[in-house]
C-alpha cells in the first residue's frame, strides 16, 4: 500500500461524505472517481464501508434528537410513530436488498455508463420537481404516516441502481406525497441511519474473508474523512435546501453525467 493508495482513500472519503445525503449519489460519484483514478477495492467493499463515517455524522449532529426519542419511547405515541416510520420504510430495502446484493455489486456497480445516465435522468427528475407547486400537508418528519413511510421505503429502492441517489429517491418521494422539503431531507436523514448500517453490516458478513489488514487500513482512511464532509453537511444541508430548493442539485447532476459519458467515450 503506497501513499498515493492512502491519498485516493481519503478523497473517495472526502467525495462519499460530501455527497451522501446530498440527491446527487454519493456511490455514483465515489464509483465514477474510482474508476477513472483506478481505484479498485474487493468486491467494492471500500466504497460500502466508508458509510460508516456518514452514519456516524447523522448519529452526531442529531444525537439530542435520537436520545429524547429514546427516553420518552415508552411514554411518547409521537416517539413511537417516529420509530415504527423509520422501520416500516427500511423494511423494503432490507428484503430487496439481501436477494438483489450479488446483481447489484456485480452488475450494477460495475456499469460507469449506467451511472452517468442514471445521474442525468436523476437531475432532470430534481428540475422537474423544483418546478411543482406542491402544498405539504406533513412538516414534521417524526410525524408521518407509517403507510406513506412504506411508499418512502420503495421509492428508496429505486437508489439500488447506482447513479439514483438514496437521500435523492427519498427526498422527491416524500415531496410527491405531500412532505415539506425541510421535512422530507430530514427524514432522508433519519432513514439512512437503518439503510446504510444494513448495507454496512451485510456487505462486511459477505466479504469477511476477503479483507486484508491493508483494506482495514484504507477504509479506517476513507471512514474518518467521510465522518468530517458528513458532518459539514448535515449541518448546513436543510437551510440551503429551505433556501434554493433543489434545483443546483439538478444541474450538477447533469454536469457530472455529461462529462462521466464523454469521458467515457474518451479514455473508457
Amino acid at each position: 500500500m503506497s501513499f498515493g493508495n492512502l491519498l485516493e482513500a481519503f478523497l473517495l472519503g472526502l467525495l462519499e461524505g460530501f455527497t451522501e445525503f446530498l440527491p446527487v449519489s454519493s456511490t455514483g460519484h465515489i464509483l465514477l472517481a474510482g474508476h477513472f483514478l483506478g481505484f479498485e477495492s474487493q468486491g467494492k467493499v471500500f466504497e460500502v464501508l466508508i458509510q460508516l463515517g456518514a452514519i456516524l455524522a447523522i448519529v452526531v449532529a442529531y444525537f439530542q434528537r435520537f436520545w429524547q426519542v429514546l427516553v420518552t419511547l415508552p411514554s411518547s405515541p409521537r416517539s413511537r410513530n417516529f420509530v415504527l416510520g423509520i422501520l416500516v420504510a427500511f423494511l423494503p430495502a432490507a428484503v430487496i436488498g439481501a436477494f438483489a446484493h450479488g446483481f447489484i455489486k456485480q452488475v450494477l456497480f460495475e456499469s460507469p455508463a449506467l451511472i452517468c445516465v442514471m445521474l442525468i435522468l436523476g437531475g432532470i427528475v430534481l428540475l422537474w420537481v423544483d418546478t411543482l407547486k406542491i402544498r405539504p400537508r406533513y412538516t414534521d418528519p417524526m410525524a408521518l404516516p407509517p403507510l406513506l413511510t412504506l411508499k418512502v421505503g420503495f421509492i428508496q429502492c429505486l437508489a439500488m441502481i447506482p447513479g439514483v441517489s438514496r437521500s435523492g429517491s427519498t427526498i422527491v418521494g416524500g415531496l410527491l406525497l405531500g412532505v415539506s422539503k425541510p421535512a422530507a431531507a430530514e427524514f432522508s436523514f433519519f432513514l439512512a441511519l437503518p439503510t446504510m448500517a444494513g448495507a454496512f453490516a451485510y456487505d462486511l458478513y459477505k466479504n469477511r474473508d476477503a479483507l486484508s489488514m491493508d483494506d482495514g487500513i484504507l477504509i479506517v482512511v476513507g471512514f474518518l474523512a467521510a465522518f468530517i464532509a458528513a458532518l459539514a453537511v448535515v449541518r448546513t444541508l436543510i437551510g440551503f435546501v429551505s433556501r434554493h430548493g433543489f434545483t443546483p442539485f439538478g444541474w450538477w447532476r447533469i454536469a457530472v453525467g455529461g462529462v462521466g459519458l464523454i469521458a467515457l467515450a474518451l479514455v473508457g
